[in-house]
């Protein structure tokens, strides 16, 4: 059995809840991507919360939620669903984005009984290649280096990665310690060693016969024509919408567009 098959105990999951239950509506999850955590949907969930109660979730080794050593995908499932069950939610509408896509899925194929309609952010059900070791070795020299402020942590990232934004948005994940160093939140150990868990495929027996929306960024490659066949035996009533202008990240990119497009599907 791989590691991505692999299901261990559960974790309790942190997870930040806006806007007030009802009957007539289910309550909507957010799984967030890759070295990344619930803050990054909290302009969607604001938007969201007037008609829904939205949980952010942060994924295991990820935001404030526990570290533990393995990442397979069935596994973050489960965490979700014993995050919800604490929460006391029955069924939901599940929205994921990347690897947070990626959980989403698998928890469409564990647990289909627990969804209402799911919504799956600029990601495929298929195995990646490795694209992210130039971010992993950047993280590495800050978490071997004695790192005094954000400035010195951005000198360092900038040696291997050129784009302002993804360096901000990595360093979202520095936390000030007591002596005044600073200090990556995720659990980056854990993350490299089981990078290839996370570029790993859903895998299930079945399909997920629910409503299904899946958003691509019209300038994004991680979904791509080539996936269709698989997205659609895997999620037969899966439809497809892309955000022109937008990349890998619609829901801050194009925000006003992303909240339509999820409000629509939701009503």
């Amino acid at each position: 059995m791989t590691d991505n098959q692999t299901v261990g105990k559960p974790v309790l999951l942190h997870f930040q809840s806006s806007g007030q239950a009802s009957a007539e509506r289910p309550d909507i999850v957010i799984l967030h991507g890759l070295f990344g955590d619930g803050d990054n949907w909290r302009g969607q969930a604001e938007k969201l919360s007037d008609r829904f109660r939205v949980h952010l979730i942060d994924l295991r080794n990820h935001g404030a939620s526990p570290h533990t050593d393995s990442m397979s995908y069935h596994s973050m499932a489960a965490d979700v669903a014993l995050t919800c069950d604490t929460i006391g939610i029955e069924s939901m509408h599940l929205i994921g984005h990347s690897m947070g896509g990626k959980t989403a899925m698998q928890f469409a194929l564990d647990l289909p009984h627990r969804l209402h309609k799911l919504i799956i952010v600029d990601i495929a059900p298929r195995q990646y290649p490795h694209h992210h070791q130039q971010i992993i070795e950047g993280l590495q020299q800050i978490q071997s280096n004695h790192i005094d402020s954000r400035q010195s942590a951005n000198k360092i990232l900038a040696g291997y990665i050129e784009n302002d934004g993804i360096r901000a948005f990595l360093l979202k994940n520095l936390r000030r310690q007591h002596d005044g160093s600073y200090r990556l939140r995720f659990n980056l150990d854990t993350i490299s060693g089981h990078y290839e868990s996370i570029a790993a495929g859903v895998t299930g027996s079945g399909s997920y016969t629910g409503p299904t929306l899946f958003i691509k960024g019209a300038n994004s490659d991680y979904l791509a024509a080539a996936d269709q066949p698989l997205v659609q035996s895997l999620f037969p009533n899966a439809r497809l919408k892309t955000i022109g202008g937008a990349g890998h990240w619609p829901h801050s990119e194009k925000p006003d567009v992303t909240h339509k497009i999820i409000s629509d599907f939701l009503a």
